[in-house]
């Protein structure tokens, strides 16, 4: 019997019916399945690859431990995502667990010509600061208007990253079919990628996958919420130790 043969059975543990709720475990069509990605298939419905959510929790808990891991020894985590459903809320999460992010759009080269990127970040903050003090009032209407249309680029483009001052320890990727570049220049410096990989997605980039749903907001919330926890906690035990 074929994979696309196999009857999808809906599970009894509680955790996996909420993996169900959130839709984790649709992906996408038979026909655009990626081959890499068939041993994450479980089933086939109407002609939709059905994802195996043993193999999901199993692999999130992997990644869960290593994103507590990196927050243990004080290492940055980037969190990246930026289809239009997810964006508000990849910005939520990463504020609350002060992680830095790109929402909007990879710029090219963030981490493979960072020494660029962090001169950008720095006059941004730079910016913000002139302007939170009211140091513009000493210049004419139009330079105040160039430094504020200069602000407002730089932080639509670097806001997310205004708290890093050296390249991330690892990379979490909500949409790699979005951000495959991200993923790609993070390979070139070694950074490690953990990423919700969709079935038309290879996951050959990827050093931690979670086989998932990516395109709907409700199972992405669900991965973000469990990164959430792992991050806030790891931060409080830390800082007991401390």
């Amino acid at each position: 019997m074929t994979v696309e043969e196999k009857p999808v059975q809906l599970p009894l543990d509680p955790e996996l019916q909420a993996m169900v709720a959130a839709g984790l475990h649709f992906g996408h069509k038979t026909s655009k399945t990626h081959p890499k990605m068939r041993q994450y298939v479980a089933g086939v419905r109407n002609a939709i690859h059905i994802i195996d959510l043993e193999q999901t929790r199993e692999r999130m808990q992997e990644a869960l431990n290593f994103i507590r891991t990196l927050k243990s020894e004080g290492k940055m985590l980037m969190l990246i995502g930026t289809k239009v459903q997810l964006k508000n809320f990849v910005k939520e999460v990463a504020e609350e667990c002060q992680l830095p992010y790109v929402a909007e759009r990879w710029i090219g080269g963030t981490v493979t010509n960072f020494g660029v990127v962090i001169k950008r970040i720095q006059r941004m903050r730079e910016l913000e600061k002139m302007l939170a003090a009211g140091e513009l009032e000493k210049y004419t209407k139009k330079e105040q208007s160039k430094f504020q249309r200069e602000f407002r680029d730089l932080e639509a483009e670097f806001g997310g990253l205004k708290s890093m001052n050296a390249l991330p320890a690892a990379l979490f990727i909500c949409d790699l079919d979005k951000n495959l570049l991200a993923a790609k220049e993070a390979k070139q410096k070694n950074i490690p990628v953990i990423a919700i990989v969709d079935t038309n997605m290879s996951p050959g980039l990827v050093d931690y996958v979670i086989p998932a749903n990516d395109d709907a907001a409700t199972s992405v919330k669900y991965i973000l919420e469990k990164v959430k926890e792992a991050v806030l906690q790891t931060s409080v035990a830390t800082t007991m130790i401390q």
